[in-house]
């Protein structure tokens, strides 16, 4: 199981570089089982922004070509992209979350205790299901065939794999999850399907798994029309800093110091500094162990590595609530409350919560986004491949 640090994703990091070209290219769609020299297994630091993409792609075109290292550099963009176009389409993660709502307090599909239990009886998707609640992790193709079992064969709702997916993986996010799931169902390109074949699976797991019985099929999933896209805030910094003002790291982004580098001169030296995170609001049936481990790690080692203008080390919030976070403020004497930007989410709708606390008591919450972010989500507003043809522009400019 990956090493919820920092360090342990830089060397990761360094570990990787030299496969990152055509070796990478050629092999990244195997499954190889417990063998993943062939994959990067950086997506759970990026995930949390242990490290960052301007980090990973920096080295490794420090190392190859461009032209080398195609492969992997768009893979790295799929992540953002998903995280641009649900910016754009926040009524996306709105109706899915209600939809698992609905479920969970009106009943669950029969299938759905056996699919998730592992007695499918479909040998692979058991075994898939048991690596990823064992270890938090899927290769990606993996989860391609994955879901299209679930949804076609299965035919579970798309919703509830989804979840699954997202409260079990340690890379999983909202964006990437949720408009994968999407993509197979035919949703998210409207009327395109994903279907798993034997043939492909054999092929690509190297004769390990070959399901039997797998739907032939793949009819598109159908939806009400989305409303209109929500334009992306051109600014990076939203709210005015006072002379006060502590720094409150969350999941979603544990690396303080390239954070704060991107905006020289908002919070030169924080007054106190804080790290909160809650793993169990991915899902109403919270987050698996290896979720919530891995979380717990990269926070203290978040919290150990954030200083503020003393020298002292950050607080680990004992809760995500917003009664916490307004006493932590509070104590330091604080006028403001800087945070790292939070994509749609969860992390998004608890620090909504949490700036109305902090308004009832004077206090301004305000947000950081990442110039990659607000470079790149701009662009993703229709599919990937016109995204894609900006990619080698963005990667000059970022």
């Amino acid at each position: 199981m990956s090493i919820p640090t920092r360090e342990a994703g830089l060397q990761a990091l360094r570990e990787f570089v030299p496969r990152a070209g055509s070796a990478y290219a050629r092999d990244r769609d195997h499954d190889l089982g417990a063998v993943r020299d062939n994959v990067s297994g950086l997506s759970p630091y990026l995930r949390h922004r242990l490290v960052t993409e301007r980090e990973v792609l920096g080295t490794v075109l420090a190392h190859h070509s461009p032209a080398a290292a195609q492969k992997f550099v768009q893979e790295v963009f799929w992540r953002t992209y998903w995280k641009g176009w649900l910016e754009q389409n926040p009524e996306v993660w709105r109706r899915y979350r209600h939809d698992v709502g609905e479920f969970v307090a009106g009943g669950l599909p029969p299938a759905f205790e056996a699919a998730v239990a592992g007695r499918t009886g479909i040998p692979a998707m058991d075994a898939w299901v048991r690596e990823l609640v064992e270890t938090g992790y899927l290769h990606n193709h993996t989860r391609m065939w994955f879901a299209s079992i679930w949804i076609f064969t299965l035919r579970l709702p798309w919703q509830l794999g989804a979840d699954f997916f997202y409260r079990h993986l340690l890379d999983g996010d909202a964006a990437s999850n949720t408009l994968s799931w999407r993509w197979v169902a035919g949703l998210q390109t409207k009327g395109k399907t994903y279907l798993a074949t034997t043939a492909n699976i054999a092929r690509y797991t190297e004769g390990r798994f070959a399901p039997e019985g797998l739907a032939t099929t793949a009819r598109a999933l159908d939806e009400a029309p989305l409303p209109a896209r929500t334009a992306i805030d051109p600014h990076d910094v939203a709210g005015t800093i006072g002379e006060r003002a502590g720094l409150l790291l969350h999941e979603e982004d544990l690396e303080a110091v390239s954070l704060l580098g991107e905006h020289p001169g908002v919070l030169p030296a924080p007054a106190a500094t804080a790290v909160v995170a809650d793993a169990a609001g991915r899902s109403p049936f919270g987050a698996s162990g290896a979720v919530t481990a891995f979380t717990a790690g990269a926070v203290a080692d978040a919290t150990a590595r954030t200083i503020d203008a003393t020298g002292r080390a950050a607080q680990t919030l004992p809760d995500a609530l917003p009664a916490g976070l307004v006493a932590w403020a509070v104590s330091q004497g604080l006028d403001t409350v800087v945070t790292p930007y939070a994509p749609v989410g969860p992390v998004r709708e608890r620090l909504a919560a949490m700036r109305s606390a902090l308004t009832d008591e004077g206090i301004e919450l305000v947000t950081l986004r990442r110039r990659w972010d607000g470079d790149t989500w701009p662009h993703a507003s229709r599919g990937f491949f016109p995204f894609r043809e900006r990619v080698p522009a963005l990667l000059g400019q970022l």
